[in-house]
């Protein structure tokens, strides 16, 4: 088990935020974890759960402790179901279910991170969701190093929610998650622009591989390399609107964007919203959004996270000055 203290944190959050923690500990099993656990003080508190910290926003040094999961492996167990270690990296999970005939995570090939956050975020993108594949999730009880197991319906999934992010927040480390996949492969092309980039690169019916590869290109040309410009990709939650308000705003924006998700329900992508109301490019000190993507905030160098709380804040103030809408981070701001 690695413990460190007074510890940098560069290297452990995507949008490049240069900030330390009073103390780091990263474990690499299930007992570690819970000889972590048991071991905590009150003076090692508060304590802040990171993953490949490709959602967080650091706005200080954290003056507690940092538990990071170091459990890194995937194991195949049969009946479509495929057990990972919370440290394992997401997307070497997606390439592993696609070279192996097990189906539903090309869509979501390429988002940074790691599989413990995949439960806890319920990270998303082109019409799928980690819900739709999370079978069951074990965790640590950091209050009694208790080993639990929760199914997935125990875990209270919505859009980019889970219980692990509100009332179960720091009480749990998550060790392993067990996805469930399916060995029939139905392609879903129906969001964004999925079709497009296909029909670009001379492609009607996509393999599983294929089709992995393109949502790769696309999300490479929109997103930044973290290892060149600080950012955490999505920062804001595309908001859901009732239809109503969908009707009011669609009768003055002739061709806004926007998904249904029932009959009373509509969803608006945050990007666009940010777009209209002149962000997209534009900068506030050291932090701007992205030219490529308003829905993405970034690092331009050496900007601390200050500056870009200054930025999302500006954003929120204009697009619900103009929409009347509130939009949220995504981003876990700390």
């Amino acid at each position: 088990m690695k413990i460190e203290c007074d510890y940098s944190l560069l290297e452990h959050n995507t949008f490049g935020i240069d900030a330390k923690c009073r103390r780091f500990v990263e474990y690499e099993s299930v007992e570690e974890a819970q000889e972590a656990v048991r071991s905590l003080k009150e003076e090692d508190h508060p304590l802040l759960i990171l993953g490949g910290g490709s959602n967080l926003l650091l706005t200080e040094d954290y003056k507690g402790t940092v538990l990071h999961s170091g459990i890194s492996f995937i194991e195949d167990v049969g009946g479509g179901r495929v057990r990972c270690g919370s440290g394992y990296v997401w997307d070497d999970f997606v390439a592993y279910c696609v070279s192996h005939g097990l189906y539903g995570a090309e869509n979501l090939s390429i988002i940074p991170g790691e599989c413990g956050a995949s439960a806890v975020q319920n990270i998303g993108a082109y019409g799928a969701e980690a819900k739709d594949l999370i079978e069951e999730v074990e965790a640590v009880e950091i209050a009694t190093g208790r080993v639990r197991h929760f199914k997935n319906t125990d875990c209270g999934y919505s859009y980019r929610q889970s219980r692990f992010k509100h009332e179960w927040r720091n009480k749990y480390l998550i060790t392993s998650v067990t996805y469930r996949l399916s060995s029939t492969y139905r392609p879903r092309l129906d969001y964004g622009n999925i079709r497009t980039a296909l029909a670009e690169r001379g492609i009607a019916h996509p393999t599983a591989d294929e089709l992995r590869q393109t949502i790769i290109a696309i999300r490479n040309a929109k997103l930044p390399d973290p290892k060149v410009t600080g950012n955490a990709g999505s920062f804001f939650m595309n908001p859901i609107v009732s239809k109503e308000k969908y009707d009011e705003l669609a009768a003055q924006y002739e061709r806004m964007p926007h998904y249904t998700i029932d009959s009373t329900h509509e969803k608006i992508p945050a990007g666009w919203m940010i777009e209209q109301c002149g962000w997209k490019g534009r900068s506030l000190g050291r932090a701007g959004v992205y030219d490529k993507q308003a829905l993405v905030l970034v690092n331009l160098g050496g900007a601390a996270g200050a500056d870009v709380v200054r930025l999302f804040e500006a954003i929120q103030h204009d697009v619900k000055e103009k929409f009347g809408i509130e939009i949220h981070p995504e981003v876990n701001v700390v």
